[in-house]
C-alpha cells in the first residue's frame, strides 16, 4: 500500500471535498437510492420525500464530483453510481457503523 501520509495536498483536498459531499444526509440518501439500479429524479424525489428541484441540485453536485453519472433513456434521465468504488465506500462505512 502507498504511503498515504505523503499524498499531495490537492489530492487530500479533493478527498475531503468528496467526503464532505457524501456527508450531507440528503445527498447520502440519494446515493443509497442509486446503489442498486439507475433511477429517475422523480422516483428519487418520491422515495425520499424531497422536491425534484432539490434532488436535481444535489445530483448536479454529486455528478460534478463523479459520485453519480447520468444516462439518457429516451426522454428520461436516469442516475446511478459512477463506479464500484463509491459502492464499496458506502458498504464499508455501513459495516463500520454497524459494528458493536
Amino acid at each position: 500500500m502507498a504511503d498515504l501520509t505523503a499524498l499531495p495536498e490537492d489530492t487530500v483536498s479533493r478527498l475531503a471535498d468528496t467526503f464532505r459531499l457524501m456527508g450531507d444526509a440528503s445527498r447520502l440518501r440519494i446515493i443509497l437510492t442509486c446503489l442498486t439500479e439507475p433511477i429517475r429524479v422523480s422516483d428519487i424525489a418520491e422515495r425520499l420525500g424531497l422536491s425534484q428541484s432539490l434532488v436535481s441540485h444535489h445530483l448536479r453536485l454529486l455528478k460534478s464530483a463523479r459520485i453519480v453519472r447520468s444516462e439518457r433513456r429516451g426522454r428520461q434521465m436516469f442516475y446511478a453510481l459512477c463506479d464500484d468504488h463509491i459502492q464499496c465506500v458506502v458498504e464499508d462505512m455501513l459495516a463500520h457503523v454497524g459494528e458493536v
